[in-house]
């Protein structure tokens, strides 16, 4: 059951929103524009990345009209990570406790994909990590839904120290972090620089740990927000809250 409400939070003016149960979504206007989802139910957030017939769903309406049918409803939902020209993860990508795509352990090359560290996201239904590739894959952890990305903004607390305070790289950029369990989905509204960006999640967020989702073709559906993206371009891998409701 929905509920409406207000926050207050320091460093930024949040619009009214409307919390279910274990979602909440918020804007902000300082000091960055961003609109913020934060998530504590695991078992209904899901990555998805090809319908029934194998073929990718490359935009948000072609996955909410897909769910329809199977009574799940789309309340967000965030590309969710890197990919190919044929749409393909560029890295590790496991969904629904299936690994289509393996641990990608390059470190040099070209791309916002090979600053390092990168890392992964992961979840199942009674935890989520946030870590460094080089950890995730000395890690043991059991992974439902996972996909990897890069750069790291936050490590271990501390910003990746490959950004540049007065970078003039301004653009519409997506990532997450974690703390205390929960995921903290970010979107900028305007355009931003990867120090700006990651700053939020370390000083205004708190997290300990944050990945850079992408740039430029960020996009999201929030719900709570009346937020509903059409995507520019094609996406990859989506990531979606998709609880169940009643239907016949």
């Amino acid at each position: 059951m929905k509920k409406i409400g207000f926050c207050i939070a320091i460093g930024g003016v949040l619009a009214p929103t409307m919390t279910y149960a274990k979602l909440q979504a918020y804007r902000i206007n300082q000091p960055i524009a961003v609109d913020v989802v934060e998530i504590t139910d695991l078992s209904n957030l899901q990555l998805y990345l090809n319908d029934k017939h194998g073929q990718p769903y490359q935009d948000f309406q072609r996955l909410k009209t897909s769910l329809q049918p199977i009574c799940k409803k789309m309340e967000f939902a965030m590309n969710a990570g890197m990919y190919q020209a044929n749409l393909s993860p560029v890295g590790l990508y496991i969904e629904n406790g299936v690994q289509q795509k393996s641990l990608n352990r390059a470190t040099k090359g070209f791309g916002n994909f090979l600053i390092q560290p990168n890392g992964v996201l992961a979840w199942n239904a009674n935890q989520a990590i946030i870590t460094t590739t080089q950890k995730y894959a000395a890690s043991n952890f059991k992974a439902r839904n996972a996909t990897q990305s890069g750069p790291m903004l936050v490590i271990d607390g501390h910003m990746n120290q490959n950004f540049l305070a007065k970078s003039d790289s301004l653009k519409i950029r997506n990532g997450v972090g974690i703390k205390n369990g929960k995921l903290y989905f970010v979107i900028s509204r305007t355009g931003v620089s990867f120090y700006a960006f990651a700053q939020y999640f370390k000083d205004n967020l708190g997290v300990k740990d944050a990945l850079y989702l992408d740039g430029s073709i960020s996009s999201a559906v929030i719900s709570d927000l009346n937020r509903f993206d059409r995507n520019l371009r094609p996406l990859g891998p989506i990531v979606a809250y998709t609880p169940t409701f009643k239907c016949k």
